[in-house]
């Protein structure tokens, strides 16, 4: 027995087993992935640097920021390793997690390397094994090639080719600016009109935003996308784009065909590709035996701690999924849960 597990080893799980190592908790961090760098490890190999957004370091060890060309995939994850060692943080990978079963006063994790008996447990899973593909009539007749953000591996395999961009974030832009000059025609398509902001993100923004996904997951709704509360960025690429009418979006086509879209009003666009760029959902089907969602879909969430469940706590869910955010969470969630942990005797 241990008396937490932190399951995931990305921003949010190292700064939780970071507070658990100076607080000496017995604890393990279970870690999906063969090597160091959360969901880093599987950016596309093209997004350098110098268009990743919001790296906030990790508590404890300042973040040098890498040369503006040095690949995200390469960079980020080395810094992950380097922490990692620096605290000898306890992380055993790879490591799967089937399901988290209760057992009592004790919960079990049961994994593809064992079983693992806890008094507590912080969620860290994220998002990036659980790619959001929406469906459309029609999309099974399509004869051209599908692909989701997750799969994407860089402009190349566009080259000449007539693509759909379907999304409204800021992968969905990136993506279409990236493989554009390469492909032979575009449409970017999304369900809602684009919100573009300008101006800095500031503290103050920052804490508005946080306040509204809070509200949300209190309430045990499913957490909204960020860029549905923050808009776009418009930056001088984003601009650009805007003017070259390449960022010139269409509404949700009606159906898929088998060489296209096609709109309501009649408007058809052959298409070689079609590229969801439509995000991803939290990874929490293994807490599915747990009972914890809401009748609103999501999990009511005060903070980190699960209100159905304090001994259980979730940092990278809603207001504490980004860099920051998580470097928080993993912090208030350690605090919280040992005070839970130490009101309730062991046993």
């Amino acid at each position: 027995m241990t008396d937490v597990v932190v399951i995931g080893a990305g921003q949010a799980g190292l700064s939780a087993s970071y507070f658990l190592r100076r607080r000496d908790v017995d604890h393990v961090v279970l870690d999906a992935n063969d090597a160091p760098g959360g969901a880093w490890l599987h950016r596309w190999p093209s997004l350098r640097m110098r268009t990743v957004h919001g790296i906030h370091e990790l508590p404890g060890m300042p973040f040098e920021q890498p040369a503006p060309e040095e690949r995200a995939n390469e960079a980020i994850p080395s810094y992950f390793a380097r922490y990692e060692r620096l605290f000898d943080l306890p992380v055993i990978r790879p490591v799967n997690v089937l399901q988290v079963v209760d057992d009592g006063s004790l919960l079990k994790v049961e994994t593809s390397d064992g079983v693992w008996t806890t008094r507590g447990l912080i969620n860290a899973t994220g998002t990036w094994r659980r790619p959001f593909w929406p469906y459309y009539p029609g999309q099974e007749t399509f004869r051209g090639r599908q692909l989701h953000t997750a799969d994407y591996q860089g402009p190349a395999e566009f080259a000449g080719k007539r693509v759909v961009v379907v999304g409204g974030g800021a992968s969905a832009t990136q993506l279409l600016m990236e493989l554009a000059p390469l492909a032979a025609e575009t449409r970017w398509v999304t369900r809602h009109e684009p919100v573009w902001r300008e101006g800095p993100f500031t503290e103050e923004y920052g804490r508005w935003v946080v306040g509204m996904v809070d509200e949300r997951v209190r309430q045990g709704l499913i957490p909204r996308s960020v860029v549905s509360v923050t808009g776009l960025a418009l930056n001088d690429q984003t601009r650009a784009a805007i003017a070259s009418g390449l960022l010139d979006r269409k509404p949700m086509f009606e159906r898929i065909t088998p060489s296209g879209v096609q709109w309501a009003s009649g408007e058809r666009f052959d298409a070689d590709v079609i590229l969801w760029a439509t995000g991803f959902r939290h990874d929490l089907d293994h807490l599915a035996p747990l009972h914890l969602r809401s009748a609103g879909g999501g999990i009511q969430v005060d903070g980190t701690r699960v209100v159905a469940d304090p001994r259980i706590h979730l940092v990278g869910y809603g207001p504490s999924a980004s860099t920051i955010g998580a470097n928080r969470a993993g912090r208030s969630a350690v605090r919280e849960l040992l005070r839970h942990l130490e009101a309730v005797p062991a046993g």
